[in-house]
C-alpha cells in the first residue's frame, strides 16, 4: 500500500497504546520482577519465556527470539500487514486516521465482505426474534428452554424465519454481493436455476465470533423436524472451526481475572453457564479440542476445567480433551454430571448454586478421573478384572512427573483394595520402565518423513567482545551520552556486523534530536532480522548506571579484538614456518606476537 502516515501521527499511536494492556488481549501475562511473562503466542511451551516490558514498550521472547514493539506484535499476532497493523491500534486509542478510511483492517476485500455480511445477519436475525411475529415462536422456545433477556441479548441470539429469501433481500438493499455471501455460508445456490437462497431457515441461531468479537459463522438450531438438528456454517476464509473457540471475547476478562477456563462442548452450553454465575466458559464447535484451540486456552490460563456431557462419547471427548491440556502444561480437572445430563441440563434442573459447587466446583483431579474412567465396565468384584483395573491404573500414576503425586494415588489404590505399599510401588516402577523402554528411538528413516518442528538451542556462550558490544548498544539505547561517547571513540567500528548496523540506526536516531526511546527507536529499524537483535539487546537486564572505567573496559574490549584475530593468525603462520623447519622465521614470528600481546596487556 503506498498510505504514508505521519511519523508523528504513528508514534501517537505508538504512545496511547500499553504494551502490557494489548499482548493481555492476546496472552495471559503475570508480574515478575520489573517486566511482565507468559507462554509465548507464537511458539508451544510449557514453561513461559515471553517477556513484556512496560518500561520500553518491548516484548522479546527467549524461546523463539521474536521481539519487537506493539506495531510489531500485532502485526505478527494478526498477520497484518503493519499500515493493518497501525489501523487497528489507531482504532483502539480512538486516534483518527482519515488517511486509512479506505484501508481494511487484515481482510482482502472479499473476506471484508463476508465480515459485514456475517454483521448484518446477526442484526438481522437478532432484530426478528425480538421485533417481528415470525421470530416469536423462536423466543417462545428460547424461554422455554430457561434462556432470558440478558443471554438472548448477551450472546446476540436470532431467529431465521421459515422464508427462502428474507435474509436475501435484507442483504440485497445494502449491496451485499450475493456470490460472496453464498461463499460465506450465508446463502445457497439453487442447481437447477442458480438462483440464491437463505441457507438457514426456521432456526433459532447462535451468532459465532473470532477471538476479537467479529461475527464470522452461524449455528442455527432447527425448531421443526428439520435436519439436521444442529446447523453450523461451513469452514470459510474467515471461518475455522479447529481454530475458534465459541464465546472467547467474552470469557476472556473471566478466564483472566480467575486464571481458570472452563471448556465446553458446545454453544448452548457456555451460554447456560453464563447464566448460572460461570462467565468464563469456551466450547469447542461440534469438532473435539484441537491443538490449535487448546494452546489458545493454555496463553490465557493455568487451570482448566473440562465439563462435557456424561453420556459415553462426552466422557471419551473429556479424557482426550484433558489430556490434549494436560500437555501442554495446564492443571486440568474434570467436572462430572449425573448419567444422560448434559450441562444445559442440570442447570435446568438442579439450579445455578448446585451447577457451581456440585459440578464446576467438585471437579475430580485428571488422575482421579483417568481411575474412575478406568472403572467404567468392570466389575471389580471379579478378581481378573480387579487385577487389569489396578495394572491400568499403574501404568498411568507411572506418567505422574511429581513424586508426590505417585505416592498419594499409590497409597489410596492400596488402601481400597487392602494391598502392600511398597509391591504397588514396586510394581508402578516396572511399569514406568516399560513404558520408557517401549518409546523406542525412531528409525532415519520415521524422522525424516515426520514433519520437522522448529527447534530452540540453548545460546551459546558468547565471546567476551560479542558480550560487550551487546551491552553497550544496551546502555547506548537507553542513554545518548553514551551513544554519543561510544560514536565518537569507534564509530562503526562493531565487529559483529549486525551490531555496526544498529549502531548506525542508533547513531541516526540521536542526530535527529530524538530522546532515548527503545520501542520509538526500533520503529525506524527496518530490517526485521536487526528488528529481533535490537529488542533482545534492548530487553536485556543490565544496570541502570555504567561507570567510566565500565564503560572503557567495553570498548576496550572490541578496539582489541581484531588485534586478538591479527595474533591468532600469526600463531598460524609460525607453526607453518616451524613444519617447514624455517626457524629464522618462526622465531621472528614469535618475538612479534610477544610483542604485540604485551602491548594488548598494557
Amino acid at each position: 500500500m503506498g498510505t504514508r502516515i505521519h511519523d508523528d501521527k504513528l508514534e501517537l499511536i505508538r504512545k496511547s497504546s500499553d504494551i502490557v494492556e494489548v499482548i493481555s488481549d492476546y496472552v495471559q501475562l503475570k508480574k515478575q520482577g520489573r517486566n511482565y511473562v507468559g507462554l509465548c503466542p507464537f511458539h508451544g511451551e510449557k514453561t513461559p519465556s515471553f517477556s513484556v516490558s512496560s518500561e520500553k514498550q518491548l516484548y522479546h521472547c527467549f524461546g523463539c527470539g521474536v521481539g519487537g514493539n506493539v506495531f510489531s506484535f500485532v502485526k505478527e499476532i494478526e498477520g497484518y500487514t503493519f499500515i493493518e497493523a497501525v489501523k487497528k491500534l489507531s482504532e483502539r486509542a480512538n486516534i483518527p486516521l482519515p488517511e486509512l478510511d479506505d484501508v481494511t483492517a487484515s481482510k482482502t476485500d472479499e473476506q471484508q465482505e463476508m465480515a459485514r455480511g456475517h454483521d448484518l445477519a446477526a442484526k438481522f436475525y437478532n432484530h426478528i426474534l425480538l421485533n417481528v411475529n415470525s421470530g416469536k415462536v423462536g423466543l417462545d422456545y428460547l424461554y422455554k428452554r430457561g434462556f432470558t433477556k440478558d443471554m438472548i441479548d448477551t450472546f446476540q441470539l436470532g431467529f431465521a424465519p421459515d422464508s427462502w429469501d428474507s435474509l436475501l433481500n435484507f442483504l440485497d438493499k445494502r449491496k451485499c454481493d450475493p456470490k460472496i455471501m453464498e461463499q460465506g455460508g450465508l446463502l445457497s445456490i439453487r442447481d437447477f436455476d442458480q438462483k440464491y437462497y437463505d441457507r438457514f431457515r426456521n432456526r433459532v441461531m447462535f451468532p459465532i465470533w473470532d477471538s476479537q468479537g467479529q461475527v464470522i459463522a452461524f449455528g442455527g438450531r432447527t425448531l421443526g423436524d428439520g435436519k439436521p438438528k444442529y446447523l453450523n456454517s461451513s469452514e470459510t476464509k474467515i471461518f475455522s472451526k479447529s481454530k475458534t473457540l465459541y464465546g472467547l471475547h467474552l470469557a476472556r476478562p473471566h478466564i483472566r481475572k480467575e486464571n481458570l477456563a472452563v471448556l465446553f462442548e458446545g454453544y448452548v452450553d457456555v451460554i447456560a453457564a453464563w447464566g448460572a454465575g460461570v462467565p468464563n466458559g469456551v466450547a469447542t464447535l461440534g469438532t473435539s479440542l484441537t491443538e490449535q484451540q487448546a494452546k489458545i486456552i493454555r496463553r490465557n490460563a493455568e487451570n482448566v476445567v473440562v465439563c462435557y456431557d456424561s453420556d459415553e462419547a462426552g466422557v471419551q471427548a473429556a479424557f482426550r480433551a484433558a489430556s490434549i491440556m494436560e500437555a501442554l502444561g495446564a492443571y486440568v480437572r474434570v467436572a462430572t454430571l449425573p448419567e444422560s445430563l448434559d450441562p444445559d441440563d442440570f442447570i435446568q434442573k438442579y439450579g445455578a448454586e448446585r451447577f457451581k459447587t456440585d459440578v464446576i466446583g467438585a471437579s475430580l483431579t485428571l488422575m482421579a478421573f483417568k481411575m474412575q474412567y478406568l472403572r467404567r465396565g468392570k466389575n471389580l468384584q471379579d478378581e481378573g478384572e480387579r487385577m487389569r483395573y489396578i495394572e491400568e491404573v499403574l501404568k498411568e500414576i507411572a506418567l505422574l512427573p511429581r513424586p508426590v503425586e505417585r505416592d498419594h494415588y499409590l497409597r489410596q489404590i492400596a488402601e481400597e483394595f487392602s494391598l502392600s505399599l511398597d509391591a504397588l510401588k514396586q510394581e508402578q516402577h516396572q511399569a514406568f520402565r516399560a513404558q520408557k523402554s517401549s518409546n523406542n528411538p525412531k528409525t532415519e528413516q520415521q524422522k525424516q518423513t515426520e514433519p520437522k518442528r522448529k527447534s530452540f538451542e540453548k545460546k551459546k556462550l558468547l565471546p567476551a567482545f560479542h558480550k560487550a558490544e551487546q551491552i553497550l548498544l544496551a546502555h547506548m539505547m537507553k542513554d545518548a551520552d553514551i551513544s554519543d561517547t561510544v560514536q565518537q571513540r569507534i564509530g562503526g567500528q562493531f565487529n559483529v556486523d549486525e551490531y555496526q548496523a544498529i549502531a548506525a540506526y542508533l547513531y541516526a536516531f540521536y542526530a535527529e534530536g530524538h530522546y532515548p526511546d527503545p520501542a520509538q527507536f526500533i520503529q525506524q529499524i527496518k530490517d526485521e532480522r536487526l528488528v529481533t537483535l535490537a529488542t533482545e539487546i534492548a530487553m536485556m537486564d543490565i544496570s541502570d548506571e555504567i561507570s567510566g572505567k565500565e564503560l572503557d573496559d567495553y570498548l576496550r574490549k572490541i578496539e582489541n579484538y581484531p588485534k586478538w584475530v591479527e595474533i591468532e593468525q600469526k600463531e598460524i603462520e609460525k607453526k607453518e614456518a616451524e613444519k617447514r623447519k624455517d626457524v629464522l622465521l618462526a622465531a621472528q614470528i614469535g618475538m612479534e606476537i610477544i610483542k604485540m600481546t604485551q602491548e594488548l596487556k598494557r
